[in-house]
């Protein structure tokens, strides 16, 4: 946590491409956190699906086809 500013300084200047896939069932990551992202990435890419911490292994049918999505949208 103590090098956050310093990501965060990282994404606001970069702006890389992020897609934000975040369970709003997670107990440990809560909504605001994956809104958070927002803030430092305006363009970012957020889906809130009703799963919990372990996303990728309750909705794997639901989140491959957002990967494969954003990643189509990529510049090659």
């Amino acid at each position: 946590m103590a090098r956050y500013p310093e990501w965060q300084r990282w994404l606001r200047a970069d702006r890389p491409p992020v897609l934000i896939v975040w369970g709003l069932g997670d107990p440990f990551s809560v909504e605001a956190g994956a809104r958070a992202y927002l803030r430092d990435l305006p363009d970012a890419e957020l889906h809130l699906l009703d799963t919990g911490h372990f996303a990728l292994e309750e909705k794997l049918p639901e989140i491959a086809p957002l990967v494969a999505a954003f990643l189509d949208r990529l510049p090659r």
